[in-house]
């Protein structure tokens, strides 16, 4: 059948196809043989907390919830086009990256033509549990880096992903990997140390 790409960048995506194989994940759980709604159900049971932080992380503030509700319907729409149901996480994380980026540019564009500096969002409860003290300073700095630097360091550094798997989940070369990754983390040391902002 023939391959193409998603709506989201990395995401082999298969016309018609149903899910098959024999691989199971590393918990047990065989979603190459499950239903969709019992596979997406599992899903989310495993990295739904993971995928809200990814989500704050990259910007979403309190919009995180919503982005990985998306992430997941877009999923469900879409579960019978996955190349196998290996490809699901993948998706989700490149569903959460493209929304979250989506969700920073409407922002910009709101800014700009509300012509008022917003300084930032208001946190809530639940995301200040998520976060400790001391990562609020480095959730600060790495929101002052451009949008690839800033999700190619937390898909690097937080999600441990390999260059490779980052770049086939933002849709870009491991060669722009490697080239936000290190100018990301030379402005991030320039702005911890008070040098930036």
């Amino acid at each position: 059948m023939k391959e193409t790409k998603g709506v989201y960048p990395g995401v082999e995506l298969r016309r018609g196809a149903n899910a098959s194989g024999s691989a199971e994940a590393q918990d047990g759980f065989d979603l190459e043989h499950a239903d969709r709604d019992a596979a997406i159900a599992h899903l989310f049971a495993a990295h739904y907390q993971g995928l809200l932080r990814l989500a704050f992380l990259l910007g979403a503030d309190g919009e995180a919830e919503d982005v990985v509700a998306e992430a997941f319907y877009q999923l469900h729409r879409k579960w019978g086009r996955l190349s196998t149901p290996k490809a699901a996480l993948g998706y989700l994380r490149g569903t959460v990256c493209n929304l979250a980026r989506m969700r920073l540019r409407h922002l910009r564009v709101v800014r700009r033509h509300a012509q008022r500096h917003v300084d930032g969002l208001e946190l809530s409860a639940e995301h200040h549990a998520l976060l400790r003290d001391e990562h609020r300073s480095v959730v600060r700095a790495l929101r002052s880096l451009p949008v690839r630097q800033h999700q190619v360091l937390v898909l690097r550094y937080w999600l441990d992903l390999k260059e490779s798997e980052i770049a086939r989940t933002m849709g870009i070369s491991t060669g722009a990997v490697k080239s936000h990754a290190s100018r990301g983390m030379a402005k991030l040391s320039r702005v911890m140390k008070g040098g930036e902002t």
